[in-house]
């Protein structure tokens, strides 16, 4: 199987440090900071990355899941918003996809995209917060 490796590096403290997250492949390296981690400030964050990460997956999987049922998706979007509380701990992810698939039945595309919520490696990794779908086929 594959294996994906990515790294941080942080100095200082935790309010006045910063850090860079790069991804294995080098395709992005990042800043991250308190301040663009928990208020306003420029950069990324983890949570950010891990709601890419969601997105992501759970955008393919769908795609996957459509064509295995015969349809072929023209487009997929997903947008992942990434909830976090006290702890800090992330208590709650929404999905929010919409998606062109000729000939797919609203209720047929509801049903997909709740199995790829559940399906996706991405939101099995992450089967401790709530996940929440909001799924619109478009016409």
């Amino acid at each position: 199987m594959v294996q994906r490796t990515s790294s941080a590096q942080w100095n200082g403290t935790l309010k006045e440090g910063a850090g860079t997250m790069t991804l294995g492949s080098g395709a992005y390296t990042g800043p991250f900071t308190f301040a663009s981690r928990f208020e306003s400030g420029p950069g990324t964050n983890p949570e950010e990355l891990v709601g890419a990460a969601h997105a992501g997956c759970f955008s393919m999987f769908l795609s996957a899941l459509l064509t295995k049922a015969g349809f072929k998706p023209t487009s997929i979007k997903t947008t992942a918003t990434v909830h976090v509380g006290e702890g800090p701990t992330i208590h709650l992810i929404e999905l929010r996809t919409e998606a062109r698939v000729p000939g797919l039945a609203a209720e047929q595309f509801a049903e997909h995209a709740e199995a790829a919520k559940k399906g996706c490696p991405v939101s099995k990794a992450l089967a401790g917060p709530e996940i929440r779908l909001a799924a619109t086929l478009l016409a």
